[in-house]
């Protein structure tokens, strides 16, 4: 029995939770600040839940001795002080932070670490990255890449036709921070919400604007590689410019806590949704130029007896999937860790990475 520890009993912990104990091969501690949040999972055998604040490196990490990882489910903000006290405490880290700046410090910290340090393990960035690189692999010579994801819900009903799925401070945070992308063979940072196109899937049309993080390190595996790379968001048409409008017109990308209040307060959740995840590599083979196309759509639907977001199943399952992969010796046991570095096939083969399997087209 491996003891994992899990810092977060959001939406996506609690998937981690139930896809890690149903397992049978994990014993979890679930660590979170709110008593409600933890009272909402059922208790068992195999789960010890620790209510507390995250308040210094030094608090957690007695919490994680004796425990082989530690997994962040937790709001990008947070992910500084969990690394470290990963850190203290000697043990593997994975997190699903899209943030650019959080990841500087995994990294930073993982050069002299003796453990692994794994992050950006969800769905973009994480498995989207597994699969552009798969991709990339089959060419003699690469031109374009193009990563796009989004998480819709599948009967919009208000003017945003958006619906919360996933953390908002994360979704706050993608659409506000600077996007890394590569043009003419050169990194640069590109503007959040700018670069909107247009395309239809199965009759339908969507929008795709930047948004930050999804890249994860892709950006630096490819670079000198491809000469265009770029990650963007799927949505509804429409909703990039609402949020133009309240990001920069009205300023709440100045007052992130009140947009986020405003989100909560007013558009409610759903767990009828669907997750696209469309990505296309152009470069050469054999002198020809050719295109290669990877869609995938994953729908929210039962699990265990409880009503899932798709973003819930591929967020959480992606992030298991590389837990089991450290564990069974997959991936190296120390140092910094790009996703990249596993293989599709790998990945798709591993009990958790199956529930992308069944939506491949």
């Amino acid at each position: 029995m491996i003891r994992v520890a899990l810092v977060g009993s959001g939406k996506i912990g609690e998937m981690i939770c139930d896809l890690l104990i149903s397992s049978g091969d994990y014993e979890l501690t679930l660590i979170d600040a709110s008593q409600t949040q933890l009272d909402r999972l059922a208790d068992c055998k195999l789960l010890n839940k620790v209510c507390m604040n995250i308040e210094s490196p030094e608090s957690l990490a007695e919490v994680l001795q004796g425990h082989y990882a530690v997994l962040s489910a937790s709001p990008y903000f947070l992910t500084k002080t969990i690394v470290r006290a990963a850190v203290l405490a000697g043990v593997h880290y994975l997190d699903l932070t899209e943030d650019v700046r959080s990841t500087e410090l995994v990294r930073e910290l993982a050069q002299t670490a003796e453990t692994a340090f794994i992050p950006q393990c969800g769905l973009a960035p994480g498995f989207i990255s597994i699969v552009a690189n798969s991709m990339c692999d089959k060419f003699d010579e690469l031109d374009t890449v193009r990563l796009r994801v989004g998480a819709l819900p599948r009967y919009p009903t208000n003017s945003l036709t958006y619906n919360l799925t996933w953390s908002t401070d994360g979704v706050i945070n993608e659409y506000c921070e600077p996007c890394e992308s590569i043009i003419d063979y050169k990194k640069v940072l590109v503007p959040a919400l700018a670069q909107r196109e247009e395309f239809s899937l199965d009759g339908i049309t969507y929008e795709s604007f930047n948004t930050s993080g999804g890249l994860g390190s892709l950006s630096e595996s490819l670079a000198g590689k491809v000469r265009n790379l770029s990650y963007q968001t799927i949505r509804y048409p429409g909703h990039r410019d609402i949020m133009k409008t309240l990001l920069d017109d009205l300023r709440l990308s100045e007052r992130r806590d009140l947009l986020k209040d405003i989100l909560e307060f007013a558009v409610p959740a759903t767990f009828q949704d669907v997750v696209f995840i469309f990505v296309t590599v152009s470069g050469k083979k054999n002198g020809m130029l050719l295109q290669d196309t990877y869609a995938n759509k994953v729908y929210g639907r039962e699990t265990g007896g409880v009503e899932r977001a798709a973003i819930q199943i591929t967020t959480a399952s992606a992030i298991c999937a590389m837990l089991d992969l450290l564990r069974e010796g997959s991936l190296p046991q120390h140092g910094f860790i790009r996703q990249e570095q596993v293989r599709l096939e790998k990945f798709l083969a591993n009990r958790f990475g199956k529930n992308y399997v069944q939506h491949t087209q």
